[in-house]
């Protein structure tokens, strides 16, 4: 096998973080992530796709809109159905 180095400037910080959560997740190091990604990305054998990571709401709203949901279902005359932004407007009274 022939060695070639690929060389990737980056900000050290995010150098130093990227090396951290290779770690946390088993590899040795940042260089053992990228040759791992390089061989499965030549083999076809994975597909990279960027999405953002999305955030659970907190246990506190979590509870909050349970609560919200069980009283809609209790009582929905309570609640004002909007469908579109001028609709709001007016029930806000600012239209």
């Amino acid at each position: 096998m022939t060695n070639t180095i690929l060389q990737v400037p980056m900000d050290k910080a995010l150098k130093d973080r990227a090396t951290l959560a290779a770690q946390r997740q088993g590899f040795s190091s940042l260089q053992e992530v990228m040759r791992v990604m390089a061989t499965k990305l030549a083999d076809e054998q994975v597909e990279f796709k960027l999405e953002e990571k999305t955030e659970r709401i907190s246990p506190k709203a979590e509870k909050r809109y349970a609560k919200m949901i069980a009283d809609y279902k209790k009582h929905p005359e309570k609640w004002t159905e909007i469908k579109e932004s001028g609709d709001f407007k007016k029930f806000m009274n600012l239209a």
